[in-house]
């Protein structure tokens, strides 16, 4: 059975998720239990932020508004991931029709670039605070926030479908075989045929690599500007407690850069399956379960705020 998109033909109506398929059998028992833990504690660790924030009235601002959005983007990326990767753990017959790799590509993509818009939004969030205390409300009123969020989820939306859209538009006639454990550009683009591959694989990289610098640099400006007027802070408490406000979103931050760009920027060179593999479970996996822990373990008001929650729920008749 064939598949279409736009004018051109393929030949290749689904393929075979090649991932932890070359590790030896007797791993991946071991391999499903700590990603089914490390995906669980992903889910709980941003329903509890999430429940936290929506719960508690003092933490009803721009900040924590930004950090919800975060946790639903982190739970949405994992779900289009770790669940398909998870079945094909325990599983002999690991292939994935091409409409499903193509809505796999669009929602990893579409969440992913969210992620990143909303960790560029949140960086802003912290500039005005430190850098324009006064203009704070103003600046971050509540429709400017719902502005800011909604616009990270249109422009992740539009990057995902057009980074789909120019990829599957591809014509796929030979191996169907991808060496990844889910359908990233790379791998998917390997399989195609035609002489607008390079091109196409270019433009594609382009585009992600200037959307993410992007943000990067943003981020970066931010932080400039934070740092300069920290330092001009007369008291180390005022100094100290001016940097705790930014430092679990720049904890994630680096964290986020720094395992995408061991796996987007390593040298190209030969490096085996296994090897990719591992690296593609950084971002995928391990990012996504170090954020909550990070938000949670060095943001002193949201930890206090969580522990009143939760001993809320263990005694109801105390509240």
């Amino acid at each position: 059975m064939a598949a279409t998109l736009g004018r051109n033909h393929s030949s290749v109506s689904e393929f075979i998720l090649v991932g932890f398929s070359t590790f030896p059998n007797h791993l991946l028992p071991a391999f499903f239990l700590l990603f089914l833990l490390m995906y669980l504690f992903t889910l709980l660790g941003n329903l509890l932020i999430m429940t936290t924030v929506w719960s508690e009235r003092s933490l009803h601002t721009p900040m924590y508004l930004f950090l919800c959005a975060l946790s639903t983007s982190e739970i949405l990326y994992t779900l289009a991931i770790t669940l398909r990767l998870l079945a094909d753990l325990l599983s002999t017959c690991r292939t994935i029709t091409w409409k499903t790799c193509a809505s796999q590509m669009f929602f990893s993509f579409t969440f992913g670039f969210t992620h990143s818009f909303l960790l560029t939004v949140m960086g802003y969030d912290r500039y005005v605070a430190i850098c324009h205390p006064l203009r704070y409300h103003v600046l971050m009123s509540p429709r400017g926030c719902a502005c800011l969020v909604a616009w990270s989820w249109v422009g992740g939306s539009v990057m995902g479908l057009v980074v789909t859209t120019a990829v599957f538009h591809l014509t796929f006639c030979g191996p169907n075989e991808i060496h990844h454990f889910f359908c990233h550009v790379p791998p998917v683009v390997k399989l195609a045929c035609g002489t607008d591959v390079p091109t196409m694989a270019l433009g594609v990289g382009l585009v992600c690599i200037m959307a993410l610098l992007g943000c990067c640099l943003l981020i970066l400006l931010s932080y400039a500007f934070i740092v300069a007027t920290i330092l001009r802070i007369p008291s180390a408490e005022g100094r100290h407690k001016a940097f705790s406000t930014c430092a679990s979103h720049l904890t994630v931050v680096i964290v986020h850069y720094g395992f995408a760009s061991v796996v987007y920027l390593k040298p190209k060179g030969p490096q085996s399956l296994e090897g990719d593999t591992l690296m593609g479970i950084t971002y995928t996996v391990l990012t996504p379960f170090l954020s909550p822990i990070i938000f949670s373990l060095r943001n002193k008001e949201l930890k206090t705020a969580m522990t009143k929650t939760f001993l809320r729920k263990l005694h109801p008749q105390s509240s």
